[in-house]
């Protein structure tokens, strides 16, 4: 299973860190992705890491803003989240799987974190 973690209500211009961890098995060799669904919004793709890590995407209202990391020592993802503004307010999940930006492209989904920023 897959737990997001992290989120609240922060200020814009704010900071948070949401985690997402496994547990019962290990996605050390899944690609994780990070989607978020904002109110009366389609979900979309925000980022994704691959297995090693070494690859990273995110998509164009993110970049520069949020990073993403991995620990598979740790069976973690982590997306920090800077300068945040008021219509990164959503839902954040996790997912894992082949990835892609495509929700279809995961196969593991867990359950998703509020993020709420005030303006």
């Amino acid at each position: 299973q897959l737990q997001a973690y992290g989120g609240g209500l922060v200020q814009a211009g704010g900071s948070l860190r949401l985690s997402c961890a496994a547990s019962g098995r290990t996605f050390s060799m899944h690609t994780v992705g990070w989607f978020r669904r904002a109110p009366g919004k389609e979900r979309e793709f925000v980022s994704s890491i691959s297995w090693s890590g070494q690859s990273t995407y995110y998509t164009d209202s993110v970049k520069g803003r949020f990073t993403i990391s991995r620990d598979n020592a740790k069976n973690t993802v982590y997306l920090q989240m800077n300068s945040l503004k008021p219509e990164d307010t959503a839902v954040y999940y996790c997912a894992a799987g082949g990835g892609g930006s495509r929700a279809t492209g995961y196969d593991y989904w867990g359950r998703g974190t509020l993020v709420t920023v005030s303006s």
